[in-house]
């Protein structure tokens, strides 16, 4: 899991597929590397952070092609026209002319944006065909060659901004992948530790009736004797009854708890399992400050911040653009010419140029192109405030989460003696009690002691899983081996 997940996992479904082709009726003894194994590689969650993750991929393709050159072939395919239309005549008049040809036509072109500049430049030829079927005459007409431009003067650029947002984009996509496979296996660490809790609450109350009933059985023994009161005995009889109801309630938690973590790992439901406690824990300590370099260098937060100060400064760039004046200067440069064939049309064309300044000035908007500047401005400073925030919320939850991390070591040590202490004691005091030595509340203290330990002890285990998966999350750093974490997605192969 956390240094070959791929080959972990094939190692172990080649294991346990091997095994349950033998016999169906066998548990699958799982442990957490497993069952977070399990979660990144089939669950419905993984299939969905894949899926995003290929969406950001191409729309990142998407953008990069918008900048290259197009190169268009366009036109009307043979175009049939029957029909009476109005026809200026020589002097002036109109008179209303039937009219039947075919026409054609045909146009290359390849263009090209500049997004440092917002030009857009293209290059192409075109020619056009008509053949009048009522005299059986043709006519053509073309442009063999022309270029043209389109300069905005003045303007807000947005084919420069997008350049620089867009990539960001992508780079906070691919580092969202990362972190949300990693979120995928703190929420399996979750499921894993309650399931586990439960699974060791179920052992316990199995445990306690057992010993409940063995108890009766003694008190029944000691009753026929005159050894024990009727109060003792029916005292004992009712924790032989409320040890039944605890197994039953944990019976049906138990049952609950199978169904939740095997439909988030995408495991049958049919499968009998059953979890060991992980207690393969490194107690290693993490420099703060190597946490919070990496969490700066990996975590999408880091773009994301950078692109919210860029956007800022794109929307007031953009609003200072719509207050003055405005232009855009177009221009074209060409050949054209008209013939009755076909190769006419390049045959000594005539030359076409055209050169045109549009121009758009604001003269009177009642303050509206001031507030709007004023708007941006404000907003950007908001937007820097609350990204320095952002930014120190961030340093401070890494700081903490290693903080968190470093005190658990203490933390897990006292509650296994604890849990050994009370096991220890539950069972010295059960052997009094059943020679006598010891009341039945007495027995139930101890009894209680060591539910309490053993649970305590459980979730001090969890409590430091948890915060080691939530310590990668936050880092996307592996500390036990020294790198940052990597995935593929399989569906970009």
């Amino acid at each position: 899991m956390r240094k070959s997940i791929s080959l972990l996992l094939l190692g172990f479904f080649i294991t346990t597929n091997s095994l349950f082709a033998q016999n169906d009726t066998i548990k699958y003894v799982l442990s957490l590397d497993d069952v977070i194994a399990m979660a990144i590689s089939q669950s419905s969650a993984i299939k969905y952070v894949q899926n995003r993750n290929v969406n950001y991929y191409w729309r990142y393709r998407n953008f990069k092609t918008r900048f290259r050159p197009q190169l268009v072939l366009s036109g009307d395919v043979p175009n049939y026209s029957h029909t009476t239309s109005p026809i200026t005549q020589p002097d002036g008049s109109i008179e209303f002319k039937q009219i039947s040809n075919l026409a054609a036509s045909a146009r290359l072109a390849v263009s090209q944006s500049i997004p440092q500049l917002g030009t857009y430049v293209w290059a192409g030829t075109s020619v056009y065909g008509i053949r009048n079927l009522k005299n059986d005459q043709n006519s053509f007409s073309g442009a063999p060659f022309s270029i043209g431009f389109q300069q905005p003067l003045f303007a807000y650029n947005w084919m420069k901004w997008y350049r620089k947002t867009e990539p960001m984009v992508y780079d906070e996509s691919k580092k969202r992948f990362v972190e949300e496979i990693e979120e995928i296996a703190l929420n399996s660490t979750y499921r894993y530790f309650n399931y586990l809790s439960v699974q060791t609450n179920f052992n316990l109350a199995e445990n306690n009736l057992k010993n409940s009933r063995d108890n009766m059985r003694i008190s029944e023994t000691k009753k026929k004797l005159g050894q024990i009161s009727e109060n003792d005995h029916s005292r004992i009889q009712l924790s032989v009854l409320n040890a039944q109801k605890a197994l039953n309630q944990a019976r049906m938690d138990l049952k609950n708890a199978d169904y939740e973590l095997k439909k988030y790992i995408g495991l049958d439901q049919m499968r009998a399992i059953k979890l060991t406690i992980p207690l393969n824990i490194t107690l290693f300590d993490i420099d703060p400050q190597l946490a919070l370099s990496k969490a700066k260098e990996n975590r999408r937060e880091t773009t994301y911040y950078k692109r919210r100060l860029i956007d800022a400064d794109r929307r007031l760039a953009e609003a200072k653009s719509k207050t003055g004046v405005s232009a855009t200067l177009q221009g074209s440069f060409g050949l054209s010419n008209s013939a009755d064939n076909f190769m006419g049309v390049y045959d000594q064309p005539e030359k076409d140029r055209m050169l045109r300044v549009s121009v758009s000035v604001p003269i009177l908007d009642w303050g509206r192109s001031a507030s709007t500047v004023k708007l941006a401005e404000s907003e950007r400073e908001i937007t820097i405030y609350d990204v320095n925030k952002d930014i120190e919320d961030f340093d401070r939850k890494v700081i903490v989460q290693v903080e968190q991390f470093r005190l658990l070591k203490d933390q897990l040590k006292t509650a296994n003696e604890a849990d050994k202490v009370a096991g220890n004691g539950y069972l010295i005091a059960l052997r009094k009690f059943q020679n006598g030595e010891l009341s039945i509340t007495d027995l139930n203290i101890a009894l209680q002691e060591r539910e309490k330990a053993k649970r305590d002890y459980i979730r001090s285990i969890q409590n430091y899983w948890v915060a080691f998966f939530k310590l990668r999350e936050l880092t996307l750093y592996d500390f036990e081996n020294g790198h940052n974490i990597t995935y593929e997605n399989p569906m970009l192969d």
